[in-house]
């Protein structure tokens, strides 16, 4: 990075920051901090659902799930538009007649304290985690490629989001996330711009296309349903649907959102937005990885892309081996370049016999190249213990730092701030909202002034962010970066589901059964997390907490209800 580099990084994100606490300064009542006081039009609310969705996670891991598995991750989204439809029905109407300030505040209402506390509970367990997340996840790859300690990293991202989230509440959020939102799509559509326009001239972006395609990377739709397999039709349009159902009706991240909404229709309006979009949004960011991928089979990547750790590895007595993994891996890819351009000469010809034959002879290369790549990744976990060899999350953060021109690495690197915080901003506003509501003014101090809850408001969201900062400088990746965020979402969403869809729909059911069931419920998903992760995909967490809390429910109801009835 050179001055230019600096100076359009630090100058995008003090700008918005600044911008944010300067214009939603001085709220003085709950409305104001915490529903902006309902004053947001349609495409605010639906740009800040966006913004609040797209983490940096999204944009450093999305690219790199599609360069190694393909498109097939966008099923994961297929049941995003019923469960807007779904929530715009029922639950949107419903909040803005109770007026409440969380979702979890209806629950009370609908059962009692304990059932509201429990949910609350869940999603601070659930939110708590993912924000320190939201913010680990840049820290950690940005700390690597930049040689930044982590720590530092992470306190500076976390304090330049606290700064106007603490100052502005829900209204800074919104009002920060439309220029957050702006600049992350520039700077991913000017990355997936440079990627085509450093392919050979003869490579056109249909060709690009198609040569993705003939090599097994445009698998978009698996009509198979296989309980082990995360992603297919069947998990996208289920499991997907029960976790959306959950994540925008019942998590106050988004709830959040879409409260703040000058009228239901608006509110409608910003989730159907959403709805709409994410889906073309999340296509665009995967062919992004698509793009590096076909790139890539012109330009030698890097054997490994985690090129920090990897200079470590080579300070030690296993560098000899590693070079020699290296010149092995240059070997191989110089054949598969020569195989690849014959292939797409072929796509040009549209000459059928010939592709065929091009992709008989290009697939045991394939598998060369990723068994060199495994070998390098267990000779680094052996020079550095400890270390983690995953290396997908560096794809294309990598590309950037190494292909592009000063200033637009820049701009890209700010891409990846925005993202961290806008989703950061949402989750510290969710978690400090659900504090002061659901747990402090109901439970501790519920008979002050509202001027005292707006100061505990921005004590909270503080506190938060100060907890969110300390797990991002000591916490460690263990997946995907992008999968982990959704196996965290997935542990908590099908118990919270499960209790507002009995709470909606199960007018039968009262708080006693749907609370223990919940907590059965929760039991048994950790259970499955922790001890039986490879015999059931994560996606199928929210559907088998869900049904564990109706269908526990109704059997514990019916004993309270037969106890009561039994003579004494």
């Amino acid at each position: 990075m050179n001055l230019i580099d600096w100076i359009v990084l630090f100058g995008t994100l003090v700008l918005i920051a600044g911008y944010g606490a300067w214009k939603s300064r001085g709220s003085k009542n709950m409305e104001g901090y915490l529903l902006g006081n309902n004053r947001l039009p349609w495409w605010s609310v639906g740009l800040s659902i966006m913004a609040t969705q797209a983490s940096a996670v999204t944009f450093l891991s999305t690219p790199g799930q599609a360069y190694e598995d393909g498109m097939r991750f966008l099923q994961f989204y297929f049941g995003l538009p019923l469960a807007i439809v779904i929530l715009s029905i029922t639950a949107v109407p419903l909040y803005h007649r109770l007026k409440v300030f969380t979702a979890y505040e209806y629950l009370e209402t609908r059962f009692d304290l304990k059932v509201r506390s429990l949910a609350a509970f869940l999603f601070l367990m659930l939110r708590g985690l993912s924000v320190g997340i939201t913010i680990y996840a840049p820290a950690l790859i940005l700390s690597t490629l930049l040689e930044w300690n982590i720590t530092i990293t992470s306190i500076f991202m976390g304090a330049l989001v606290m700064t106007y989230t603490v100052s502005g509440g829900t209204r800074a959020v919104s009002l920060t996330q439309k220029y957050q939102l702006a600049v992350i799509m520039a700077g991913m559509m000017v990355a997936g711009g440079m990627a085509f326009f450093k392919l050979p001239d003869d490579v056109s972006f249909g060709g690009a296309f198609r040569l993705a395609g003939e090599m097994g990377k445009l698998n978009l739709i698996n009509l198979s349903f296989d309980l082990t397999d995360r992603y297919n039709i069947g998990s996208g349009l289920i499991g997907g649907l029960f976790l959306f159902l959950s994540y925008f009706g019942a998590d106050q991240s988004q709830v959040g959102r879409y409260l703040g909404g000058k009228s239901i229709s608006e509110s409608r309006l910003g989730l159907i937005f959403n709805g709409l979009l994410k889906i073309p949004m999340q296509f665009i960011i995967l062919y992004i990885g698509i793009l590096l991928f076909v790139f890539y089979q012109f330009h030698q990547p890097p054997v490994f892309h985690n090129l920090s750790l990897k200079g470590k590895a080579m300070k030690t007595s296993y560098a000899s081996e590693i070079k020699q993994l290296e010149t092995d891996y240059g070997k191989n890819f110089a054949i598969k370049k020569e195989k690849t351009k014959s292939l797409m000469q072929a796509i040009s010809a549209r000459d059928a016999e010939q592709i065929e034959r091009s992709k008989k002879e290009i697939k045991p290369l394939q598998r060369s190249e990723i068994e060199i790549r495994t070998r390098v990744r267990t000779v680094i976990s052996r020079a550095v213990p400890g270390a983690n060899t995953q290396d997908k999350d560096y794809i294309f953060i990598n590309f950037v730092m190494t292909r592009l021109p000063h200033g637009l690495i820049g701009l890209l690197l700010a891409v990846v701030f925005c993202a961290a915080m806008s989703s950061t901003s949402s989750e510290l506003n969710s978690l400090a909202s659900t504090t002061t509501v659901d747990i402090y003014r109901r439970s501790i101090e519920p008979r002050r002034e509202g001027v005292h809850y707006v100061k505990m408001s921005k004590l909270f969201t503080a506190g938060w962010a100060v907890i969110a900062m300390m797990f991002a400088a000591f916490a460690n990746q263990s997946e995907n970066l992008i999968q982990f965020v959704n196996i965290i979402g997935s542990l908590f969403y099908g118990t919270i589901l499960g209790i507002f869809v009995t709470a909606f729909y199960l007018k039968y059911i009262k708080s006693n059964a749907v609370f223990y069931s919940a907590l059965l419920a929760e039991g048994i998903i950790l259970y499955l997390y922790f001890f039986e992760r490879e015999e059931v995909a994560f996606l199928l967490y929210n559907i088998i907490g869900c049904l564990i809390v109706i269908a526990v429910s109704f059997f514990f109801q019916a004993i309270e209800n037969a106890i009561k009835k039994a003579p004494r």
